[in-house]
């Protein structure tokens, strides 16, 4: 092995780089030519998982996996603990200690410094912000953070034509397109930052885009594309979202009222596309593309009116855990459509060995195995889901809606769920069980458990066995959060 990379001389791989691209709440059936042409385009020339599962129905659990190839019991960050304990290796210091520059723009509250996620990261950027400091945005800004911001934006500014590059940065970093939540301000970064290296070390580029997520607010022109005839673009933001308040029957959505919504989800995910697309493009234009493995998928699905919920709490359902994944570069170039059973909890044993890195104290930490064509891991026969505990908890609720329904009181429990190509089964430590057959149901709409008892014996050994063996996380204690962030999560819908 080179010491000075961490790169395995004798893996014959073509790609050099990592770039890591999640689209925040994408669930795997909203995806398509139409909604995400760019990521279609990217299939089409790559390879297409047409069963890759999530581990979690939210965002902290759900990276935290991504990250450490864990589960989230043994991680330990869920509703219970919402902090990724430093004791754990994580994706990016495998690149780090590797050589690699390792950069991340998260526009996700959860995936900050804050609540863990900065280990390894040369640079962890908060996508929404201009200003990059401890303070969230709107407080008193360090006086080394302002001068060091300044004196990179003089460098831009004079950088050429200083007339061109003042638009271009009044543009990009002052005036946020109407509906965006932070995309177009990184790709923006991306590409900046992009055209500014220039040494040959290697990197690895995370970026989170939630545009997706709750509150939907897309721009009008790609709203318009996916709304009904009859309904204008301030009908759909008119309709009320806060998902929490729905569950807990504070007000009440319509099935019109609905197909609004997932309009706008669907014009959400175009946007976020055509950042994808402007982030390639940068890539091709730096002359990194062919160097380069990108990976995109989602963190975790959506319910918008399936089921009878809103959002991504409380059940795990395909519309929540199964995501689009996508990856292109070389072993990945032209794969095809591959229909095998993968989690995401897979990529860290994937990227690590499509550019020949080797480390063992992530890879046997936890779970991951490689999905790299020429792997020779197995491959999963079933995959598996957790939801250890209610975001917001049941505690949060009564506290902002007083008398709660039974309905949602019955969701302060654990879930798990085992998943076969032909079957799910879901459990909880309440004694709840439900049983889907996947092939005549794909909607898993009917609980068949009474008619399979020994189907729903054979998947509960089977969740029983991957499971029991593994030693849980302390729950601890929540993080105390800063103001902004609550109110920010808030708005996510979490608090």
């Amino acid at each position: 092995m080179d010491e000075s990379n961490g790169r395995d001389d004798e893996s014959h791989t073509s790609v050099r780089n990592v770039v890591f691209v999640v689209f925040d709440t994408a669930r795997a059936k909203t995806v398509s030519e139409e909604t995400a042409p760019a990521l279609t385009t990217l299939a089409d020339e790559g390879t297409v998982f047409e069963n890759a599962f999530a581990t979690a129905p939210w965002t902290l659990p759900s990276h935290a996996s991504l990250f450490t190839g864990l589960y989230p019991s043994e991680h330990g960050a869920h509703g219970g603990h919402t902090y990724l304990d430093e004791e754990l290796r994580t994706l990016p210091e495998a690149f780090a200690d590797a050589g690699y520059e390792t950069v991340g723009v998260s526009n996700n509250t959860w995936i900050t410094e804050e609540f863990g996620f900065d280990r390894g990261f040369d640079d962890l950027r908060k996508g929404w912000q201009y200003i990059q400091s401890d303070a969230d945005m709107g407080a008193v800004v360090r006086g080394e953070d302002l001068n060091e911001k300044l004196q990179a934006t003089r460098n831009r500014l004079f950088d050429g034509n200083p007339i061109v590059n003042a638009a271009n940065i009044l543009y990009s970093e002052v005036f946020q397109p109407t509906g965006d939540n932070g995309a177009d301000r990184s790709t923006t970064w991306i590409r900046n930052w992009l055209e500014s290296r220039s040494d040959e070390q290697p990197f690895f580029l995370f970026c989170n885009f939630i545009e997706p997520h709750v509150q939907y607010d897309p721009p009008r022109e790609y709203a318009e594309r996916f709304l009904p005839e009859d309904a204008s673009y301030e009908d759909a933001l008119a309709v009320r979202q806060d998902p929490r308040a729905y569950d807990c029957e504070d007000y009440d959505i319509t099935e019109r009222e609905f197909r609004l919504l997932r309009g706008l989800y669907r014009a959400e995910l175009a946007y976020v596309d055509d950042q994808l697309a402007q982030l390639r493009e940068a890539l091709e234009a730096t002359g990194e593309w062919e160097d380069t493995l990108l990976v995109v998928c989602g963190d975790h699905g959506e319910n918008i009116g399936e089921h009878g919920f809103f959002g991504h709490q409380y059940n795990l359902y395909d519309t929540l855990i199964n995501v689009p994944l996508v990856a292109h570069g070389g072993p990945f170039t032209d794969g095809g459509r591959r229909e095998d059973l993968v989690q995401l909890l897979d990529l860290p044993a994937t990227m690590l060995e499509t550019v020949g890195i080797d480390d063992p104290e992530l890879l046997e930490q936890g779970h991951s195995r490689s999905i790299h064509p020429d792997s020779g891991d197995d491959e999963r026969d079933a995959v598996f889901a957790e939801y250890v505990a209610p975001q917001p908890s049941i505690d949060r609720l009564e506290a902002r809606f007083g008398e709660i329904p039974d309905r949602v009181r019955a969701f302060d429990r654990r879930l798990r769920a085992v998943r076969t190509s032909d079957y799910k089964y879901v459990r909880g430590d309440d004694g709840f069980e439900r049983l889907h057959d996947i092939e005549r149901d794909p909607s898993e709409r009917n609980d068949v458990a009474a008619e399979k008892p020994e189907q729903v014996r054979t998947l509960r050994q089977r969740l029983e066995s991957n499971f029991d063996p593994l030693t849980e996380a302390d729950e601890g204690e929540e993080v105390a959060m800063r103001e902004g962030t609550k109110e920010r999560l808030a708005d996510l819908g979490y608090l």
